[in-house]
C-alpha cells in the first residue's frame, strides 16, 4: 500500500500543543480509527496506527455479513490525560477536525481517552456523533443508533460491555493459541501490562478461563504474585486511569519496578497499554512463549524479529486488538443485537476464526502471525475493492 490519503498536523492556539489526524484509506468514502490521547503521541505514530486499522477492517470482512469494511484512519493528541487543560484541548481538536468527522472519519475512545469523555466532548464541538460519517451507510438510520446505545447502556458486573468485549476478544485469541498448542487453560500463568479497559477486560476473562494472572502493571508499578493474583479484587480498587489502589493488595501480592511484568515467569505476555513497550533491549528479558499483542504496536519490529528468533511467537495487534473496533460496527449494521451474551459470543467466535486462520495460514507460509496477518489482509483487499468500489 502507498502513502496516506491525508495526513495533517494541528497545533492548538491556547497551549501550543499538537494534535494528529492520518486517514490511511476509504472504502465507499469513510474510514474508522480511534482517537488517543497521550504525552509523546507523534505523527508517525498515528500514521502507523491508521494503516493498522485499514488491515483490522479488511481482517473482519464478512461477505455473508452486514457489516461492510471501512477504510483506516487515527487521530491523535500529544498531551497527558490527567492534565488539566487535556479536556478543553480535545474540544479545541476536535472542533478543528470537525469537518472531517462529519464527512469521512468515525473515531471513539483510544488509550488515555473513555468513550464517554469523547462523546461529551464532541457535543461541545458541535457534534452529532463521533461516528456520524457512517450514517448514510446505514439501511435504517434510526435502528442502527437505538441499537448502538442500547448496546453502550448495557453493564456486565457494572462494568460497560464497551469496555469488555475487546478484552473478550484479546482473551480469546489466547484461549485460541493455548489450543492449537495443546495447552491447558489451568497452570498457564499470565503477565499484563496495563489494567485500563483493554488490559483489565482482558485479565478477568482469562481468569474466569481458568489461566493464572501473576503480574499485572500500571503506572506505579508491577504487582506479582506467583500463586496468582486476585484479579477482581485489582479491578475493583482501579481508577479511572488503570491504577490500582494499592490498599486492595493481600499479603502474598509484592510491589516489583514498573517493567517488571515484562520478566516475569509466565507463558503468556499481554501488552495492554502503551506503544514501543517492547524494545531491542528489553526483549532480552522476556522468556514468555506468546506476546499477545492487546495494545496497539507495542512492540517494535526490530525486537519482534530477535523475539522471533529464539523461539517467542508475537501474536498481533492487528488481529489481537480488533475486537472493540468490529463489535461497533456489528451491533450498528445489525450483525449482532444489543445484549452482552450474543455480543461475546459473536466475538469469541469472529475471533477464534480469525487467530486460526492467522495460525494455519503462518505454518503453512512457514512465516510470523504477522506476516500471516499482513498476506490475509492481501488477499481481501481486492475483494473488497470489487464489491465496494477502489480503495482511496
Amino acid at each position: 500500500m502507498t502513502s496516506p490519503l491525508l495526513s495533517l498536523t494541528w497545533t492548538d492556539d491556547v497551549t501550543g500543543r499538537q494534535g494528529f489526524l492520518v486517514v490511511d484509506r476509504l472504502v465507499r468514502g469513510v474510514s474508522s480509527g480511534g482517537l488517543r490521547m497521550r504525552a509523546g503521541c507523534t505523527l508517525d505514530e498515528i500514521a502507523g496506527l491508521a494503516r493498522g486499522m485499514t488491515m483490522k477492517e479488511a481482517l473482519h470482512y464478512n461477505p455473508e455479513g452486514r457489516y461492510i469494511p471501512l477504510g483506516g484512519a487515527k487521530g491523535g493528541i500529544d498531551c497527558d490525560p490527567r492534565d488539566p487543560e487535556a479536556y478543553g484541548l480535545l474540544v479545541r481538536y476536535l472542533r478543528a477536525v470537525r469537518p472531517y468527522i462529519e464527512s469521512l472519519w468515525t473515531t471513539g475512545e483510544d488509550l488515555g481517552l473513555t468513550q464517554d469523555l469523547v462523546d461529551k466532548a464532541a457535543a461541545e464541538a458541535g457534534l452529532v456523533s463521533s461516528i456520524q460519517a457512517v450514517y448514510p451507510l446505514l439501511d435504517d438510520e434510526t435502528a442502527a443508533r437505538q441499537r448502538l446505545a442500547d448496546a453502550f447502556a448495557v453493564e456486565v458486573d457494572g462494568i460497560g460491555l464497551d469496555e469488555l468485549v475487546g478484552g473478550c476478544g484479546v482473551a480469546e485469541s489466547v484461549l485460541a493459541t493455548l489450543d492449537r498448542a495443546g495447552m491447558p487453560y489451568q497452570g498457564t500463568r499470565v503477565a499484563v501490562q496495563g489494567l485500563g479497559t483493554m488490559g483489565g477486560a482482558t485479565a478477568r476473562f482469562l481468569a474466569r478461563a481458568g489461566l493464572t494472572v501473576v503480574a499485572v502493571a500500571d503506572i506505579k508499578g508491577t504487582i506479582a504474585n506467583p500463586a496468582g493474583l486476585d484479579v477482581e479484587a485489582l479491578l475493583a480498587g482501579r481508577d479511572a486511569y488503570g491504577t490500582v489502589d494499592r490498599a486492595v493488595l493481600r499479603p502474598g501480592d509484592s510491589e516489583l519496578p514498573g517493567d517488571a511484568w515484562l520478566s516475569a515467569d509466565a507463558e503468556v505476555l499481554v501488552p495492554a497499554a502503551v506503544s514501543y513497550a517492547v524494545d531491542t533491549a528489553n526483549q532480552e528479558r522476556i522468556t514468555a512463549r506468546w506476546i499477545v499483542e492487546a495494545a496497539n504496536m507495542p512492540v517494535l519490529p526490530e525486537a519482534e524479529e530477535l523475539l522471533a528468533a529464539r523461539g517467542v511467537t508475537v501474536l498481533p495487534d492487528v488481529v489481537v486488538n480488533s475486537g472493540t473496533n468490529a463489535w461497533w460496527w456489528w451491533t450498528l449494521f445489525g450483525d449482532i443485537g444489543p445484549a452482552a451474551d450474543e455480543a461475546f459470543a459473536y466475538t469469541r467466535r469472529s475471533m477464534r476464526a480469525l487467530v486460526d486462520l492467522m495460525l494455519a495460514r503462518a505454518q503453512a507460509d512457514g512465516t510470523t502471525p504477522r506476516g500471516a496477518a499482513h498476506a490475509i489482509v492481501a488477499d481481501r483487499l481486492p475483494v473488497i475493492a470489487e464489491r465496494f468500489g477502489p480503495y482511496r
